[in-house]
Formats: C-alpha cells, structure tokens, sequence
C-alpha cells in the first residue's frame, strides 16, 4: 500500500499491460497507414501477445499484493 497515493498505483508493473495495447494498436495502424509492411505486422502482433501472456505468467501470485 506504500505506492498508492490518491488512489493510483505507481507500480511499473502495472503500465506494461496498457503499453502493449498501445504498441498493438500502433502497429495496426502503421500496417494500415503502409509504413511498415503487411508481413512485419504478421510477426510483430503475436510477439506482443506472447510478451502480454509471459508478464502475466511472471505475476507469481495472481493478485498485486503491492498496492
């Protein structure tokens, strides 16, 4: 409860979530946009699904106990 202040976490663990929803999003548009090739984005979007799962997987307790 040591990093809650005002009712907002400041725990960096949890930004990496949120981060990879925009990296997700942003590598979609740039593939939409034509600035990074259809095939690129084919293999950039599951790595960043796989990095989601292994934060998450590296979350030993489930719960945040930290705040």
């Amino acid at each position: 409860m040591d990093n809650m202040q005002n009712n907002v976490c400041k725990c960096p663990h949890h930004k990496v979530v949120p981060i990879l929803v925009v990296l997700f999003g942003l590598t979609f548009l740039l593939g939409q946009w034509g600035i990074i090739s259809w095939g690129a984005v084919n293999t950039i979007w599951p790595v960043l699904v796989i990095l989601a799962g292994l934060m998450k997987i590296a979350d030993k307790s489930g719960m945040c106990k930290c705040c």
